[in-house]
């Protein structure tokens, strides 16, 4: 019996090793193959190159600087034997001196984990120039590596600035959100290059390559190339956006040249800062001088810029009121003020403008018309119409985070404040004013809408790649809108060719052009105060600012140049002369054609 046990554990335990046996050499064969070729197969990423941003005229707006980044093997500080890493380190700096070696050993150490196994970058970039002479030297070194790496350039500095935006090092919520910028490293940070920035960044290539149990390439099997070199052209002609530029000399604001079906020419926001200065990191001081100028040149006033819109809304709400309420021959008798409960409302001429009618009230932006006018049509269609005309919501505009504006209302004032409405509100909202606040790409989007009877998108690409980008206008005016159209043109026209037009004594342009004037008030005006302070004796901050907007030439509408100056005082004297010469120079490049 004890025999029989014997030889039954024996056989029972031959079994056990046999189908392990099996299990190992057949069933377990595909993992280990699998296992196998993981450890002599490696897959690389292939770094895509950035796409091009270039002007309409194929003149570079953001290209790439050709150089290197010098990287070092991992797991160097943990050879304990011999200090490998403060080796290399060491020698890095000694053969490229600018280089500060502290800042090379936090790179380093930021990456450097049991975990990490690729090579480790402690030189971001370094030019081709710098590289060169030492590159035979460094590259001899086992545990260096030098790889290509092209750095963004913007060839225009500061130019465009806040419409082209610029690309820096991407952080760890931008690789969250896109895990291939753990490859690239940079990203678009603000302006087109965040908009496309998808587009621009193309896709990573990828290879496939045998190596050895030192990690040493033997063979490359597969090779497939990144999508990179995405071209995008934009509408901008940044030869004449450098012209615009510098009419706006020591000026804090916003000007846009866009043609009528939305195409923009030239997108300015001022003060414009160095798009270089970004890319490699800004230095502590420059950074703190740009964001505490009470200026504020980070801030895109394009899109992010809310103002009061001041007068420039006036023929928007014209037309509102001759098509609602009132017909085109309504009229006021301006005496200057309008008492309405224990406020008095002004209008800015001392004498008031006496009998005054649609086409007068724009032309010689008489407050008191727009006044009287609100309390007949009242600010739910006020307000309605406005936005129907673009106000208040997003423009469309191909710019990152771009805001919609305040366009005042019962309802509007009653989510956000929870308190009821004031029939003052309504007058102050007619003057662009209270509540009312805009971008001053919305006005540029309503004055293209004015001109030609359609809601344009505004757009600042061009071609994506080889095909054409081309938003589609809107048709947002009704039957009796697109009727009494002309007669807010004409008003427009007598703006800035009437001899009592708002504008007309400071408009000297070769072309014949129609625009509206604005006056934003920065700061209220005490009821109790009988003789206005003129705004060249007001505290610099304290001015309104001052809008110009318009469109030309007046019979064949082809391009809206609106002109906002911040404390500029009146849009006529402070924007006309920007105004003309913007105008004289587009006849001059042959874009408007007479």
């Amino acid at each position: 019996m004890k025999i029989k046990f014997i030889l039954a554990l024996f056989i029972i335990t031959w079994l056990t090793l046999v189908v392990r046996v099996f299990f190992l050499a057949v069933e377990s064969n595909t993992y280990y193959k699998r296992l196998s070729h993981s450890n002599t197969i490696k897959i690389e990423q292939i770094t895509p190159v950035r796409g091009e941003i270039v002007d309409r005229n194929n003149r570079p707006i953001a290209i790439n600087k050709l150089g290197f980044k010098i990287q070092l093997r991992p797991h160097l500080r943990l050879e304990k034997s011999i200090d490998k890493f403060t080796e290399e380190i060491d020698n890095i700096v000694k053969l490229l001196p600018n280089l500060k070696k502290e800042k090379l050993v936090k790179n380093y150490i930021k990456k450097d984990s049991y975990y990490y196994h690729n090579y480790i970058d402690v030189v971001h970039f370094i030019s081709y120039e710098d590289i060169m002479p030492v590159y035979s030297v460094l590259s001899l070194r086992e545990n260096v590596n030098i790889v290509p790496a092209p750095k963004r350039y913007y060839p225009y500095g500061e130019i465009g600035a806040h419409a082209i935006g610029y690309v820096s090092r991407a952080n760890i919520k931008d690789i969250k959100d896109d895990k291939l910028l753990e490859l690239i490293g940079y990203t678009g940070k603000s302006g087109i290059e965040k908009y496309y920035n998808t587009y621009l960044q193309g896709e990573a290539g990828q290879r496939e390559i045998k190596v050895n149990a030192n990690n040493q390439e033997i063979e490359e099997l597969s090779n497939v190339s990144a999508d990179e070199d995405r071209k995008l052209t934009l509408n901008l002609d940044i030869e004449f956006q450098k012209y615009v530029s510098s009419l706006f000399d020591k000026k804090a604001g916003a000007v846009i040249v866009m043609n009528v079906d939305g195409a923009i020419l030239s997108a300015s926001s001022f003060p414009e800062y160095s798009l270089n200065t970004f890319v490699s990191g800004i230095s502590h001081k420059v950074w703190d001088k740009l964001s505490n100028s009470l200026d504020k040149p980070f801030t895109n006033k394009l899109v992010n810029g809310l103002y009061p819109p001041g007068s420039s809304i006036k023929p928007g709400l014209g037309l509102l009121y001759i098509t609602t309420d009132i017909d085109e021959f309504w009229t006021v008798d301006c005496r200057s003020s309008m008492p309405l409960g224990k406020r008095v409302f002004r209008c800015w001429k001392d004498n008031g403008h006496r009998k005054t009618g649609i086409v007068k009230a724009i032309r010689e932006s008489c407050d008191d018309f727009f006044y009287k006018g609100s309390l007949q049509v009242g600010i739910k269609k006020m307000s309605e119409g406005l936005m129907r005309y673009g106000l208040g919501k997003k423009t469309g505009v191909d710019l990152p985070n771009e805001f919609i504006g305040v366009v005042p209302s019962r309802k509007w004032k009653r989510k956000k404040y929870n308190r009821p409405w004031f029939i003052g509100e309504t007058v102050n909202t007619s003057i662009g004013q209270g509540d009312f606040l805009v971008t001053p790409m919305q006005i540029a989007q309503f004055t293209a809408l004015i001109a030609t009877s359609k809601l344009p998108t505004p757009h600042l690409a061009k071609l994506i790649g080889n095909k054409p980008y081309k938003p589609l206008a809107k048709d947002v005016l009704n039957k009796d809108e697109l009727k009494k159209l002309p007669l807010i043109q004409k008003a427009m026209y007598e703006v800035c060719n009437y001899p009592k037009g708002t504008a007309t004594q400071y408009v000297n342009s070769k072309v014949t052009i129609a625009g509206k004037t604005g006056t934003a008030q920065v700061v209220g005006i005490m009821q109790d105060i009988e003789t206005r302070e003129l705004e060249h004796e007001m505290a610099y901050y304290s001015r309104s600012h001052a809008w110009f907007t318009s469109y030309g030439p007046y019979k064949d509408p082809q391009y809206v140049v609106m002109v906002m100056v911040e404390h500029g005082g009146h849009g006529g004297s402070a924007a006309g002369e920007i105004v003309s010469k913007i105008y004289n120079k587009l006849l001059e490049l042959k874009y408007i054609k007479k």
